[in-house]
């Protein structure tokens, strides 16, 4: 998907905000200072979400679900197991997680991190583009990333062609955790997104 440098840079900007957002939100709830920030927005093919995190086999934590209004498609927050692991250990504290030891608490936590950042981006990219977007209760899914896609699929029902990627960078005191967030709107909601931030970006 070809965007102008200006709409990358605009919807950087809109993931910055977004991110920091959630930040505030996670330094006030975790009574710990904890920054984000976005180094990279893209489009890429639906089909290639599962090779930004490794490869469709790879293990990861997905946080997803669906969104409504003007928008429609569904937002996935993937991370890799490992960073899925050590962000458990620095919001929830105590010794590193394993996969197999996720109690409740560290699944919630992963839930509420996920829902955190996605109501924080898409307020700011409603906030920009003068759209609606409607997120719904999210899931959580520990599996192969190629499993948990079809997973979003089969849940949301939605049929994507393009994602946008969001990557973003959790950091605390002495740890730096690189995670992704993947928007999946579908074929017609791609172009009413695509037309609104062209709008405001001329404007």
């Amino acid at each position: 998907m070809e965007l102008s440098y200006l709409q990358l840079d605009a919807l950087r900007e809109v993931g910055n905000i977004g991110a920091g957002n959630a930040a505030t939100a996670l330094s006030q709830i975790l009574n710990k200072k904890i920054t984000m920030n976005v180094p990279r927005v893209f489009f890429l093919p639906f089909s290639q979400v599962p090779d930004v995190v490794g490869g469709a086999e790879n293990i990861v934590a997905g946080v997803y679900l669906k969104v409504s209004g003007d928008v429609s498609g569904s937002l996935l927050f993937l991370l890799p197991e490992e960073s899925a692991l050590a962000l458990v250990s620095m919001l929830v504290g105590g010794d590193k997680k394993s996969r197999l030891g996720l109690s409740e608490l560290d699944k919630s936590a992963l839930m509420e991190i996920g829902n955190i950042l996605s109501g924080a981006f898409l307020n700011a990219l409603g906030n920009f583009s003068n759209l609606i977007f409607l997120p719904s209760i999210p899931g959580l899914a520990l599996d192969m990333a190629g499993a948990v896609l079809s997973t979003v699929l089969i849940e949301t029902g939605e049929k994507s062609d393009q994602a946008l990627v969001i990557e973003t960078d959790f950091v605390d005191e002495d740890t730096s955790i690189k995670g992704h967030i993947f928007l999946l709107p579908d074929p017609v909601s791609l172009k009413v997104l695509l037309k609104a931030i062209g709008e405001n970006v001329d404007g």
